[in-house]
């Protein structure tokens, strides 16, 4: 059988994350064969000034982008719809930190939930509007990918766990990481931005060709 590891960098606050990540999850779930995947997601913060109690993105969008906020989310959300995302940014009103999302993420890799855990926090975010940053909140979200409540709580309030996981985000920065989503393909393929779902299949294709 074939073999392929795809390293991604994301955050959870940015949309073209989510959307690149539910069209790799998408296609992986429909390849025309069977590939040994793993898939190791990195943390990246897109924001990484956001403060402890968040980070009002109207007044954000506002002094950013003024009048010119719905012209440009809709070609954003008509990209989501075209992959099953009923994407409305009009309902993210917060960004909030993510270190603690990373840390959960980071973890899930050992319990073989990463790229489930990863679309559930990107559902919970965008689509459901919570606090993605709430420790509570985040025992809720990944309560369904192995972890207990008393674990997670756990994880997300232990300053070493978070410490790892910004050390984590400082090492995507030393390798020059610099946007995000970023895809790498058993280390001979990068994807970076929003990728359509043709350009998933085709590297996917050239990175496991002898890869056994």
């Amino acid at each position: 059988m074939k073999t392929l590891t795809i390293d991604v960098h994301s955050d959870i606050v940015c949309p073209f994350c989510f959307i690149s990540t539910r069209r790799l999850k998408n296609v992986l779930e429909s390849l025309p064969e069977p590939i040994d995947v793993t898939v190791n997601h990195h943390a990246f913060f897109l924001r990484p000034t956001t403060p402890p109690e968040g980070l009002d993105l109207r007044e954000y969008y506002r002094k950013k982008y003024g009048e010119r906020i719905k012209e440009l989310f809709a070609p954003l959300e008509a990209e989501a719809r075209g992959s099953g995302i009923p994407l409305d940014l009009s309902k993210q009103t917060m960004a909030y930190q993510t270190t603690a999302a990373h840390t959960l993420i980071r973890h899930a890799h050992a319990k073989g939930t990463q790229l489930k855990l990863t679309d559930a926090l990107f559902t919970a975010y965008f689509i459901d509007a919570k606090n993605v940053a709430n420790p509570e909140v985040l025992a809720e979200i990944a309560a369904p990918y192995g972890f207990e409540a008393k674990e997670t709580l756990r994880l997300v309030q232990d300053p070493t766990e978070l410490a790892i996981t910004h050390k984590e985000a400082e090492k995507a920065l030393a390798m020059g990481v610099r946007g995000v989503p970023r895809f790498v393909f058993n280390n001979r393929f990068t994807l970076s931005g929003g990728q359509p779902p043709e350009a998933f299949r085709l590297a996917i294709q050239k990175a496991t060709e002898g890869a056994r």
